[in-house]
Parts: structure tokens; sequence; C-alpha cells
């Protein structure tokens, strides 16, 4: 069985090394273009990239794919029986779905409709859940709304953050999708339409790492949890932009301003939203080394209040 693969970050390459450890064909790799990082922005190939290099598998990184007509013919002439998507990072169109035979399969890490868009991990952490998985479906060109094929629930541990929940979704992920191409090529498995309403999530973006200590403690706590490792969470002390590394439930605030700092037995603890608190356990300044909360909060000149500086 051929399946053209379409993938970019962490979470795609267990899949990948999946399909060429089940025997699975992968004649054509297509990721998203390197990208510059670091300081000196230097342009690095996508994890994707870099396993595909490893495995022997030719690389395709085209800025985009719709009207793509080169692209299309290219994939064309490999002849896939199928074509296997997980966090690509771009919807496909509807000319390259009808190319394979069986269709397109996609891992997302959700259980849909829950979560459908890019960013399903972080939201179900953001939202409280308990649980959730990931689900292997037909590709439709509407974001995430194609039928499923197979489930897999997880439960989520209660410190767990986004990156280690994503990382046991994605190896739960990759022997879901071998189980569902194997059903395809045996004509035994179906796809069903997603039952329920939908949710969705947008893109994490780096200004949803600041904080609003208007907020309540749990929800700062979830969102700690669920932008780790990025965007992490920030704050501001006056005009500096402060890294808060670490958060833990705090006693129940002093009914001062959101943001304001006290120390309770050499800890920490900054007002929240709710009459509630969090203990600051660690946290790194601009241009300085991570220090504990209880280090900063003797270096600095209490009372001293987070939060932006008035215009």
């Amino acid at each position: 069985m051929r399946a053209v693969f379409f993938g970019t970050p962490e979470f795609a390459a267990p899949s990948l090394a999946a399909l060429r450890g089940a025997g699975f064909e992968v004649p054509l790799v297509l990721t998203q273009p390197d990208r510059p990082v670091g300081r000196r922005s230097t342009p690095v190939p996508s994890p994707v990239a870099r396993l595909a290099a490893d495995l022997g598998i030719p690389v395709e990184k085209p800025e985009r794919l719709r009207g793509n007509a080169a692209l299309f013919d290219a994939i064309r002439r490999l002849s896939p029986d199928a074509g296997v998507v997980v966090a690509y990072g771009k919807i496909l169109p509807g000319e390259l779905l009808e190319i394979p035979h069986l269709g397109f399969v996609n891992v997302h890490a959700s259980l849909l409709p829950k979560f459908r868009g890019a960013s399903p991990v972080a939201a179900a952490i953001l939202a409280g859940e308990k649980e959730t998985g990931v689900t292997t479906m037909r590709v439709v060109e509407e974001l995430d709304a194609g039928p499923v094929y197979l489930t897999r629930k997880v439960p989520i541990g209660p410190g767990e953050d986004a990156a280690a929940l994503s990382k046991r979704l994605a190896e739960l992920g990759a022997p879901l999708l071998v189980e569902t191409l194997r059903g395809l090529e045996a004509g035994t498995l179906r796809a069903a339409p997603q039952s329920g309403e939908p949710s969705f999530c947008r893109t994490i973006r780096r200004e949803d790492g600041e904080i609003d200590w208007t907020r309540d403690s749990g929800d700062l706590l979830r969102r700690l949890r669920a932008y780790a490792p990025w965007p992490g969470l920030f704050t501001f002390l006056g005009e500096e932009r402060v890294k808060v590394l670490d958060l833990a439930p705090g006693p129940s605030g002093r009914g001062e301003p959101a943001g304001s700092v006290w120390v309770e037995d050499g800890r920490p603890f900054v007002s929240a939203g709710g009459g509630s608190s969090v203990e600051l356990r660690s946290l790194q300044r601009a241009g300085r080394q991570p220090v504990t909360g209880a280090e900063f909060a003797r270096a600095a000149k209490l009372p001293v209040a987070f939060g932006r500086a008035p215009a």
C-alpha cells in the first residue's frame, strides 16, 4: 500500500515512523518550508522533514498547495492508494483530496467533534477536560469535519502539560493510523459521521501567554499547562517583561488588587480573580537567570504588583 504523507511538527513524526515500520510504501513526504529559529533566524527543517531525510524518503516543501498543478501532477504520477495528513498546517484543497482512491486519512489530537482546529491539546487543557484522545477521520475540505474512522480515549493527568500530553497522543495516534489504513486496505472499515455539537480552537499566538491576573487561580494554572512549552506565561513588573515559569494553587486572596504580591511563611503569592491566589514558584526576569519565587521576593522591594504599567 502506497501513501503520501503530509505533516510538519514533532506530533506527526511518530505517525510517519509507524507507516514505514509497518511496511507501507511512502514515496513522498510533504511538509512546511524551513522556518527561521533562534536569535540568528536560521532556517531549520521541520521535525517531519528531518525524519524523512533519515528514512531516505523524498521531501517536498511547497509554499502553497492551492492551484499548485505541478505538485498535483507529481503526486498523481506516484499513484498513491491513500494520503495521510498529521498536523500539516494547511487545509488540503479538494483537487488534491481526490487523487488517492482511498482518500486522505487525518490523525487529529481530540475526540471529534470537540476541538476542531489548530490547537486541540491546549484547548482540552484550557477547558478543564478530564479526558481527551486521538481520532482518525477521512479528510474533507471543511476544517476537521470529515467522518470518523477510529478513536482512542486517554485521561488527562491532573498536572499534565501540553507538551507531555501531545507526546502521549502522538504515540497513541501512530498505531491508530496504521490500524485505520489496514482496515481501509482490507475493505473492513467504514467512516461514520461525527456526532455532537462541534467546538473550535484557533492557532495559539504569542500574546496568549500574557497573564490576566483578574482570572481565577484555576484558569491561570490551566494556562500554565496549556501553553507549555510555547508561548509560556509572562507578565510585567512595571515596564519589565517577566517570564512566569511555575505556579501552584494559593490560599484565598486578601482582597488586594489582582496581581499584588505578598509573602507568607517565606513563600510569595499573587492575588488573582475571584478572591483566589497562586503561589509564585519560579520566574525569569529580562536578561537574568531563572530564580525561585522566594529568591525573587527577597530581592524585590515589596509591596509590588504584576501587570502592565498604566499608559
